[in-house]
């Protein structure tokens, strides 16, 4: 014998595994967030490390564009730069930075995508003039744009990985500006 449902039981099933989809696919990108992240700018014979935290403040209101939620946040941060010593023999130097970027968050299929494409624009400033074995920076001051790519995990899409591209230079205010490049990793965490 089949076994038959009422439409109220059938009308509750539905609303009920609509909400769980829904629920699933929403990632809260307007909520705040810190994070870690690693990084290595890799040169000739060397390489600079960085370590970072920081803290993602969302701002404005998600946005669609074209079918992809667009959202807007001030990225603060506070790194740690190691590099080969090149005033002595073996050692290494290190450099403290702060800053700040005004950051963009693409995510696709109108927000419900678990994966993300991001770009930013910010200022830093570090506590000495960089130097490593092959690059010197002529400015404490320096400029920054990244861009990056990643994917939420967790039932509310509350952990996130994401590969990331930045670069640091003085935009030309002052001669030498070589520039540096890092490729990191981020863990974020959102409230």
């Amino acid at each position: 014998m089949p076994n038959k449902k009422s439409p109220c039981a059938k009308i509750l099933l539905c609303a009920g595994l609509l909400s769980l989809s829904v629920s699933a696919s929403a990632f809260e990108d307007g909520s705040p967030a810190f994070y870690f992240e690693a990084g290595r700018a890799p040169h000739n014979n060397t390489s600079t490390r960085s370590l970072t935290v920081g803290a993602i403040l969302p701002w404005g209101q998600q946005n669609l564009i074209w079918g992809t939620q667009v959202t807007s946040y001030a990225d603060l941060f506070l790194s740690q730069w190691r590099t080969p010593n090149v005033e002595r023999n073996g050692g290494h130097h290190d450099y403290s930075q702060l800053g700040a970027i005004a950051g963009w968050r693409l995510r696709f299929e109108e927000g419900a995508s678990p994966w993300f494409f991001e770009a930013g624009l910010g200022a830093t400033t570090m506590n000495d003039r960089y130097r490593s074995p092959d690059r010197s920076f002529s400015t404490r001051f320096q400029f920054t744009e990244q861009l990056g790519i990643g994917r939420n995990f967790g039932p509310r899409g509350e952990h996130e990985l994401s590969l990331r591209i930045q670069h640091f230079s003085n935009a030309g205010i002052r001669k030498p500006n070589p520039g540096e490049n890092f490729y990191k990793v981020r863990y974020l965490y959102r409230f």
